[in-house]
This record gives structure tokens, C-alpha cells and sequence, in this order.
């Protein structure tokens, strides 16, 4: 055999290997995706089952109470298709949805930045922990009132409540992120001569942004407080505010329909903000199936 021969066979015989490569990992991905598929569905199925359980439950409880003091899905399903119908419902989102998207907004920004400039500079921190644990310390609620008196009864008043409520748990997670970024990642940084925003960008934030995706689910959950609350107190506009004003005529199915309807929100806002993990930073949710 020549030695033209020899290399055409070890050519042949390594692109055979490469293509059998190729087909192991597709198959292997094919394998992955259907096993994907296959736990969607069967997690899906489980919260049908859990939902009509659920459902039914608050039926039989709803049928055997009071009408006064409790109610039962399907008025509530019917109080529902009124409300929308008439517009009442989105009437009273509408100016909650304004105060939600401009205080969280303003919690998920400032509190990010707060949160990492504590983190990474001493100086900062051991000036300003102690005011922003002292703050976060005193229930948010205890303030409300004194928010009202100097901010009226307005929009205004209301993004200040939402902020508060949003605020700390954004400063707390990213600065408890940043701190838990491994030092030796620093260290390999720093000896490939990597500059500051080199740092912050490849390993810091990267390594950070776990602690901040459960910063903003849990900013979103206690916004969405700060936003009913903040209404209650104003009981001029807003979800709140229908929820006052139902419960004082006694209209209990009309009365849970801005309740599950809030529900329905937080649950939207945490699908929405676990598709954006998944899409923004994968390896963090890469131990997550839904």
C-alpha cells in the first residue's frame, strides 16, 4: 500500500468518525428534546388535574357558606364576563398597571445599581448597609401613611408606596450576588490583565444575575402589594379601590374578580420573567424544568 493510499484511508476513516460523531450528537439532542417534551406535557396534565381539583373544592366549600361572606367560581366566572364586558374591570387595572410598570421600574433600576455599587465598593458599603438595613427593617406599610401626607392622594404617592415595597428586595439580592461571586474567577481575571468593566462584564454580573432574577420575582410579588395597598389607602382609583368598594355593597363574586384577576398577573409576570432567564442567561435556569 502506498503512502498516497494510507493517508486517502486515514482521511476516509476520519471523516467517518466525524460523521458518526455528528449522528451521536444529533441523536442525543433529538432524545433530549423529546424528553423535554414528553415532562411538559406531563407537568401540564398535573396542573390541569391540581386546577380542576382546586376548582372543585372552592365549589363545594362556596355552595355550603354563607353568600355573603364567600362565593363559588362560577358566579365568579360570571361576575367576571360582566365586568369585562362593561369595561369596569379594566377601568380599575388601568391606573394600577401605570403605578406598577413606573415604580417597578424605577425599584428593579435603582435598586440593581444601589445593589452593585455596595457591593463592589467598601467605602459605600460600610457607609450606607446599615441605612438601607434600618429601612428595610421598618415595615414598608408603617410608611404609608406618612407617604399619603406629604404625596396626596395621587399617582405619585403610589409609585413612592410600590417603589418602597420593590426597592429592597432588588438591593439586597444584587448585592448578596456580588458577594458571592467566587474569588478565584476574580483572580484568574485579574492575572489575564482583564480591566474593570472586563471584570463586571464577563464575571461578575454573569455570576450575579441568579441572585437578580430572584431580586426582580420577588420584586414583582411585593410590587404588586405595594400596588394594592397603596390603593386601599388612596380608595380613589384603581384594583384596590374596586375591591373596597365591592366588598362595601357585599357583592362577594365581584369582589374576587380583581382578586384572582391579580393573581392571574403575578402568575403571568413570573411565566414572562422565566422565559426572559431562559432566553437572557440559560445557565441559570439550566437545573429548571418546567
Amino acid at each position: 500500500m502506498t503512502a498516497i493510499e494510507q493517508a486517502s484511508g486515514g482521511a476516509a476513516s476520519t471523516a467517518a468518525q466525524s460523521r458518526d460523531l455528528v449522528d451521536d450528537r444529533a441523536r442525543a439532542e433529538r432524545v433530549a428534546a423529546e424528553r423535554r417534551r414528553r415532562v411538559a406535557w406531563q407537568n401540564f396534565g398535573i396542573r390541569i388535574v391540581a386546577l380542576a381539583i382546586a376548582l372543585t373544592l372552592w365549589q363545594i366549600v362556596g355552595l355550603n357558606t354563607d353568600p355573603v361572606l364567600f362565593t363559588t367560581p362560577v358566579k365568579v366566572a360570571f361576575a367576571a364576563v360582566d365586568m369585562v364586558w362593561s369595561g369596569e374591570l379594566w377601568q380599575a387595572m388601568w391606573p394600577s398597571l401605570i403605578v406598577l410598570t413606573i415604580g417597578l421600574s424605577l425599584a428593579l433600576v435603582f435598586g440593581i445599581a444601589v445593589g452593585l455599587l455596595l457591593a463592589r465598593f467598601h467605602i459605600l458599603d460600610v457607609a450606607l448597609t446599615v441605612y438601607i438595613t434600618f429601612l428595610y427593617s421598618i415595615p414598608s406599610v408603617a410608611l404609608v401613611p406618612l407617604i399619603v401626607l406629604w404625596a396626596g392622594y395621587e399617582t405619585t404617592a403610589k409609585v413612592i408606596i410600590l417603589f418602597l415595597f420593590a426597592f429592597f428586595p432588588m438591593v439586597i439580592n444584587t448585592y448578596q450576588g456580588v458577594k458571592s461571586v467566587d474569588p478565584k474567577l476574580l483572580e484568574v481575571g485579574r492575572a489575564f490583565r482583564c480591566s474593570e468593566r472586563q471584570l463586571w462584564g464577563n464575571i461578575i454580573l454573569p455570576a450575579s444575575l441568579p441572585f437578580i432574577v430572584t431580586g426582580i420575582r420577588l420584586a414583582v410579588g411585593r410590587g404588586m402589594i405595594g400596588m394594592v395597598l397603596a390603593d386601599l389607602y388612596t380608595a380613589i382609583s384603581g384594583v384596590g379601590y374596586l375591591i373596597v368598594r365591592t366588598a362595601g355593597v357585599l357583592e362577594v363574586d365581584r369582589m374576587f374578580v380583581p382578586i384572582v384577576t391579580l393573581g392571574l398577573l403575578g402568575v403571568a409576570l413570573t411565566a414572562i420573567l422565566r422565559y426572559v432567564e431562559k432566553r437572557v442567561a440559560p445557565w441559570t435556569a439550566a437545573s429548571q424544568e418546567d
